[in-house]
């Protein structure tokens, strides 16, 4: 890992700065569900993770509260992990189909995954200052990887503030319309990709299933 993103990782780690989502950490971390009783918890903040000379960015909105809160990895441990990590595998972006803990041999391949927030909120529903006091985290990591090609959001608050972020370093005038599936092209010549969360009330729905995701991340292999 670099010095840049070492750096970045630590203050991630260490941030206090939404005591109401501290304060949610701690409660998580403490009062575990049955399943995890006897499991150590992570219980910080949850950086991103995979190759720094990636050309796909993967972002969500935020760790799962018993998945990267409990394992300290984005999208490892829990339901809406095991859909994405079996849809990269499927699509050759990853050596394996699922991912349990950070020390489980996973491997993703050009692809860097992270969230918006970088700590779970209530209910899933982060507030304004929330999402703009860890905008800066999001900010170096998008401009520290210097390959990066291609964005695919997971979910339509990742997609609105991957928006909210390019409106801020680049004067903007057009629309961004979410809509699973819709490519759109970045005013520093990225192109973002929409998808829905791959949450399991998606996922159970049929809102989002295996061969709509895999599609899309076959359109993004082909791009790359």
């Amino acid at each position: 890992m670099n010095i840049k993103f070492k750096n970045l990782n630590k203050t991630i780690v260490k941030c206090k700065k939404c005591p109401r989502l501290v304060k949610f950490v701690k409660k998580i971390s403490t009062k575990k569900r049955k399943q995890n009783i006897n499991e150590k918890y992570w219980g910080k903040p949850v950086t991103g993770f995979g190759e720094l000379n990636s050309k796909l960015m993967i972002l969500g909105l935020a760790p799962a509260a018993h998945g990267g809160t409990r394992t300290g990895r984005a999208f490892t441990g829990d339901k809406s992990g095991d859909f994405l990590f079996k849809c990269l595998y499927k699509t050759n972006f990853s050596n394996q189909s699922i991912s349990r803990s950070v020390d489980d041999g996973l491997k993703i391949r050009s692809t860097y995954i992270t969230n918006i927030l970088k700590c779970v909120p209530p209910g899933d529903k982060p507030l304004n200052n929330e999402i703009e006091n860890c905008s800066i985290f999001l900010n170096s990591e998008i401009k520290n990887l210097n390959n990066l090609k291609i964005i695919l959001t997971l979910g339509k608050v990742a997609f609105e503030n991957c928006i909210k972020f390019y409106k801020k370093n680049y004067k903007i005038q057009k629309k961004f319309i979410f809509k699973h599936g819709r490519k759109h092209y970045l005013p520093d010549g990225k192109l973002l990709f929409s998808s829905y969360h791959p949450s399991p009330r998606n996922v159970n729905t049929g809102l989002l299933n295996e061969m709509k995701m895999k599609k899309i991340l076959i359109s993004i292999r082909k791009l790359l």
